[in-house]
This record gives C-alpha cells, sequence and structure tokens, in this order.
C-alpha cells in the first residue's frame, strides 16, 4: 500500500492525482541523473511492479482506481520525462502535458482506462499518456517550438 500510494503523497485530500505526480517529478529530478539504460530499466520494473501492488491495493480498498493509488502517476510521468534534460522548461512542459492527458483522457487513453480492468488497467492509462506526453514534446522540439 505505501507504494500504490506513492509513499502517503496520494493521501491528499484534494487533487491526490496531481499532488502524486508532483512527488514522481521530484523523484525524477534525481532519477534523470542514472544513464538512459538504467533509467529504462528502473521505469519498466516500477511498471511491472506497478501493475502488481495497484491491483492488490484496488483488491484491498475493494475500489477499481482508488484516488489514492498515484503508483500510476509516478511511472506515467517518469515515462513522459524519460529524454528530458532536468531544466524548468522539461519540468513545466512535461508535468502540464502529462496532467492534462492524464486528467482529459483523450481516445485512446480513455478507451484504454473504461476497458482494461484489474492492475493493468489502473497503470496503462497513465502510461498512455506519459507516452503521448513524450510524443507531444518531441513534435513540439520536432516543429523548432522548443
Amino acid at each position: 500500500m505505501l507504494l500504490a500510494f506513492g509513499f502517503g503523497s496520494g493521501l491528499s485530500p484534494k487533487a491526490p492525482g496531481t499532488v502524486g505526480s508532483l512527488f514522481g517529478l521530484v523523484l525524477w529530478v534525481f532519477l534523470a541523473k542514472l544513464s538512459l539504460p538504467f533509467y529504462l530499466g528502473f521505469v519498466t520494473v516500477s511498471t511491472l511492479v506497478g501493475i502488481y501492488i495497484c491491483g492488490a491495493a484496488a483488491d484491498r480498498l475493494g475500489v477499481h482506481d482508488h484516488g489514492g493509488i498515484v503508483w500510476d502517476e509516478f511511472v506515467g510521468l517518469w515515462i513522459a520525462m524519460a529524454a528530458l534534460p532536468v531544466s524548468w522548461l522539461s519540468i513545466t512542459l512535461g508535468f502540464g502535458l502529462f496532467r492534462l492527458f492524464d486528467i482529459f483522457k483523450p481516445w485512446p487513453i480513455r478507451w484504454m482506462d473504461k476497458n482494461i480492468s484489474g492492475g493493468l488497467g489502473i497503470m496503462i492509462d497513465d502510461i498512455a499518456a506519459g507516452v503521448a506526453t513524450a510524443g507531444s514534446i518531441g513534435l513540439i522540439d520536432l516543429l523548432g517550438w522548443i
């Protein structure tokens, strides 16, 4: 439960997903110092562990994707930020876009959120939001807007 609830960050009475994402962002500042292969390995293991712990927490609480379960936000944000340098621009753009994708859930993120169950279902929409964020930032960069 400690990991699923993001070391307690998911217990925030207001906007636990955003608070969890902010805590994940603080952790990212340290994780970003890893070499890319180690970083990607860490995120992969965190994803697999997350599928298990988020599913177990949901079962224990009797609620699928309880608002306090924020490990999925951690992993989604870490995916979004994987190739970015630690800078205020990266933090602002990465965090902002990730939260937009996670909150508004455009297709296919919304479909995944509604149709995939269990621990994978809890994780997959945030994974997709992270991939969408990374792709959007890549496109913004390719267009020369940053």
